[in-house]
């Protein structure tokens, strides 16, 4: 079982910068591809973005190239999501989720909810403009 813990949301004005964490329990986090995803009021839940286990391939979502980086610490069990040059459409709870075990690859493979076996709490992210 792997718990999921959240935090660093809050109210940001546009153009501001925000930094999400994720810390995991359970000794797999290492070999385990971390996800990001958002869900803002009255829409599907959302690929954000995804690190392989050691972080050496990254996705992003096309909105948040360039403005959002995802890193993670395999040492520390965590996983962060920065976020720079928010935008009012940013606004949405943020989830990190571990992925689980499925034997595919690419954008598609990582991008997709139900790949994930584990998810967070969610921590709120506004934007305001």
């Amino acid at each position: 079982q792997v718990q999921l813990v959240e935090s660093g949301g809050g109210l940001v004005q546009a153009g501001g910068s925000l930094r999400l964490s994720c810390t995991a329990s359970g000794p797999t986090f290492s070999r385990t591809a971390m996800g990001w995803f958002r869900q803002a009021p009255g829409k599907e839940r959302e690929f954000v973005s995804a690190a392989i286990w050691d972080g050496g391939i990254k996705y992003y979502e096309d909105s948040v190239k360039g403005r959002f980086t995802i890193y993670r610490d395999n040492f520390k069990n965590t996983v962060w999501l920065h976020m720079n040059s928010l935008k009012p459409e940013d606004t949405a709870v943020y989830y990190c989720a571990a992925f689980g075990t499925h034997y595919c690859s690419g954008y598609g493979c990582y991008s997709h909810p139900d790949r994930y076996a584990y998810w967070g709490q969610g921590t709120q992210v506004t934007v305001s403009s």
